[in-house]
């Protein structure tokens, strides 16, 4: 039907989950938006980017605000999230024209394993349907990458798009230009750091770093290139602030491996050199700021 993606991120170290999903029209993303808000359970909250659905919620149970004026505009929620080995089991409610949505166009995603009914199923009209929607656990790997590019060659940011479109592991997920200090003395240009997010399987995070940190390299004319690693939904807080803190402060690269450090970033030097370090580990502290990720400071006075 209209449910074209549909991934689920775990990151059981935080109890969270993610659910990122694509719809063939921003019109039916729009409401589910709205109905997800508005019902809840375990969902702590929901972006929309287009006609791609975030959808952040936490592992475990909780119950559904459905009320009197549900049967008029509609619901959807999530009850339940649970964790079954290599499987993602999600408990979706939905009443009213929302009933379809968990009931018809989500099941028939190619991404969903298999959907369980309740022997009493019926959905349309004012039924209040629910279905276990079984998924491929996965989790999220973010990449981040600087310092690819000469004042003279290339460009961080499009080294990172063709690996984020070219790479065969896992799932591409969002592609982010990450803008720095204009002032630092090494930029080419713009000072621009980038970082790439997948959703894969745990047991192919090793081939995708490998496959990454090879396909950079080969992108690369500097001999400082850098390839940063995380894994996680939740980026900690002194790694988000030195992400931002390096559009307008001028670190050492001592800063910078030393935040990786401490917050489970991997530091990999492609070509031998450092200087694109700080970039690096930049990128993924900014990964979640949306549009501030690309602007500096100044921007959002």
């Amino acid at each position: 039907m209209f449910c074209k993606r549909f991934l689920t991120m775990v990151d059981e170290k935080n109890g969270k989950v993610q659910f990122i999903e694509t719809c063939s029209s921003v019109g039916p993303a729009e409401w589910d938006a709205v109905n997800r808000r508005r019902t809840g359970g375990v969902i702590k909250s929901v972006k929309l980017k287009s006609t791609m659905l975030i959808t952040d919620a936490e592992i475990g149970e909780s119950e559904l605000k459905f009320g009197p004026v549900s049967q008029q505009l509609g619901a959807m929620g999530i009850k339940a999230v649970k964790v079954e080995g290599d499987e993602v089991r999600s408990t979706w409610y939905g009443m009213a024209g929302a009933s379809l949505g968990v009931g018809a166009c989500m099941p028939a995603c190619p991404d969903v394993l298999r959907t369980e009914f309740p022997d009493d199923f019926k959905m349309g009209g004012a039924h209040i349907a629910h279905v276990d929607i079984i998924t491929p656990k996965l989790v999220r790997v973010i990449i981040g990458i600087d310092d690819t590019d000469t004042k003279e060659k290339g460009a961080t940011w499009v080294a990172g798009l063709k690996l984020a479109t070219q790479c065969p592991i896992g799932k591409f997920i969002e592609h982010k230009i990450v803008q720095l200090n204009p002032d630092a003395p090494n930029k080419t240009t713009n000072c621009c750091g980038t970082a790439i997010s997948f959703a894969v399987k745990e047991s192919e995070i090793p081939a995708l770093i490998e496959f990454a940190a090879d396909f950079i390299r080969k992108e690369s004319y500097s001999d400082d290139a850098i390839m940063t690693v995380f894994q996680g939904l939740e980026i900690p807080k002194s790694l988000s602030d030195f992400g931002w803190d390096c559009k307008s402060i001028l670190f050492k690269p001592e800063d910078a491996i030393r935040i990786a450090e401490e917050n489970g970033v991997q530091i990999i030097s492609l070509n031998g050199g450092m200087k694109g370090v700080i970039g690096a580990v930049a990128a993924i502290g900014c990964f979640d700021m949306g549009e501030k990720a690309a602007g500096v400071p100044q921007d959002f006075e």
